[in-house]
């Protein structure tokens, strides 16, 4: 077997301990990669307890450990996320506890706009997973809100052209949540307004809104990003007053368009939404009163026009009272002669019986049943008299009712019936055809006729006088 080859010892070289090593290590690290820009892919992304950030940066071929010190993690841009891609501005420096080397980041941002839209649609599908985004949480917005709520910037041009359209259609009390909508704690800030409208009590001294707008300007996919985090999504969602988001232009599209009730193409739209116009409600107002009043009348005159053709169809009221005048009169002429024959036979049987009956026992009871019985044929014809006086006034005060309910009463005021050939009475247009021979009958008489087909406007219908004596303008069949 062939020696090993000899390896050259340096004895001349002195020995460093680890830790000298690693320190030396360090400080070269440190010095050659003092300010670095990484891209790359988070993975392992946690938070400490202590408030430090540990994660990995890693692509195809490399992976690289980071940190970002608790002091950091309020100006990094961005709350990192796994699987997000991104770059990392930092300085690397060794772990000498480990062996390892690493980034401590001091800024970090998204890795262009293909990032962030995967990133985008990632976060839309696990919110929209939750039901945050379905349709049947969506509320509809109130007819005409009293208070509107706005979260915007109080000093851009957003909250004058919402102002500004408010005052045109229908003005409204409106307060306004002096937000962020760009940049580091913009979404915490539109969150919290989100909430702090809803925790207004009723009743107040502020009064609690009852619509929300949530509104800001166009602007990139980074400028709007604050309307696409979690937390202003979740807020939108679980707010309690109706919502409307009107962020950037009819082009642009945010996640909280998703999970508000409804979303305005522009802030100058939401306030469109927001309220009706007040000329065109006063319009409609106007037009709903005049078709009332217009409804109303035709139901009078349809009434009406049914009163008069149930009266037309009534009997001669005078004729058929006569006839019942004449059957009274008779059965009173002949129930007074009925009632005294039956009263002498009646006394002729009396008669009969009581010579058949020895005198000393029936003479007293018999002369007591004749006394009794001439003293009723006396009272008989005036108890037969008030009867038919009673029942005369009775049917009197019929006769006079019918007479008031009779047509012919009507003609008597001017009016006049029209039949058709077949003798049954015309009541509308409909029934009076070109050529048709018809009878029109007045108060003291009939002529025939025949319609031209020529239609004449109906003259306007007086207005009824005032009777003295009562407050109804109502008239009475009676």
């Amino acid at each position: 077997m062939a020696d090993a080859p000899a390896v050259p010892l340096d004895h001349n070289r002195p020995a460093l301990s680890v830790t000298e090593l690693s320190s030396a290590l360090k400080r070269m690290v440190e010095s050659e990669f003092d300010h670095v820009r990484v891209r790359g892919e988070i993975s392992g992304f946690k938070r400490h307890t202590s408030g430090h950030c540990y994660f990995a940066l890693k692509d195809e071929d490399a992976v690289l450990d980071g940190v970002v010190w608790k002091a950091m993690v309020a100006r990094l841009g961005l709350k990192p996320e796994d699987g997000m891609e991104v770059i990392a501005t930092g300085r690397l420096t060794t772990y000498p506890g480990r062996s390892k080397y690493q980034i401590v980041v001091e800024r970090m941002e998204l890795a262009g706009a293909g990032a962030l839209l995967k990133l985008l649609e990632e976060r839309k599908a696990k919110l929209a997973a939750e039901g945050l985004f379905d349709a049947a949480r969506k509320r509809p917005l109130p007819f005409l809100p009293t208070v509107i709520g706005v979260v915007t910037s109080p000093t851009g041009a957003v909250i004058r052209d919402i102002l500004h359209r408010l005052d045109e259609r229908f003005p409204r009390r409106v307060l306004v949540w002096p937000v962020a909508v760009q940049g580091e704690g913009a979404a915490e800030q539109v969150a919290r307004a989100i909430a702090g409208f809803n925790a207004m009590p009723e009743g107040g001294p502020v009064p609690r809104p009852d619509l929300l707008i949530v509104a800001r300007g166009g602007g990139s996919l980074e400028d709007l990003w604050a309307f696409n985090e979690e937390i202003v999504v979740r807020a939108a969602a679980g707010s309690r007053i109706p919502l409307i988001s009107a962020v950037g232009h009819e082009t642009d599209t945010t996640l909280i368009d998703f999970a508000s009730d409804k979303r305005a193409p522009t802030p100058t739209a939401a306030a469109e939404m927001a309220v009706p116009v007040r000329a065109e409600l006063a319009t409609r107002l106007l037009d709903l009163g005049r078709r009332g009043a217009g409804g109303m009348q035709r139901m009078l005159e349809e009434r009406r026009a049914r009163v008069q053709a149930a009266a037309g169809g009534l009997p001669d009221l005078p004729m058929l009272l006569g006839h019942a005048q004449q059957r009274l009169d008779d059965w009173a002429s002949r129930l007074g002669a009925a009632l005294l024959g039956w009263l002498r036979v009646r006394e002729q049987h009396f008669a009969r019986a009581a010579g058949g009956l020895r005198r000393s026992v029936l003479e007293q009871p018999i002369a007591r049943g004749l006394d009794r019985t001439q003293e009723l044929a006396a009272r008989m014809p005036g108890l037969v008299r008030r009867r038919i006086a009673d029942a005369a006034q009775r049917l009197a005060g019929q006769a006079q009712l019918l007479e008031s309910l009779s047509y012919a009463r009507v003609l008597d005021r001017g009016y006049a019936l029209v039949r058709d050939a077949a003798g049954e009475p015309v009541t509308g247009i409909a029934g009076a055809k070109p050529g048709a021979d018809v009878t029109i009958r007045f108060r003291d008489g009939e002529v025939g006729a025949r319609v031209s087909g020529e239609r004449v406007a109906a003259a306007p219908r007086p207005a009824p006088k005032r009777r003295r004596g009562t407050d109804d303008d109502q008239g009475t069949l009676l």
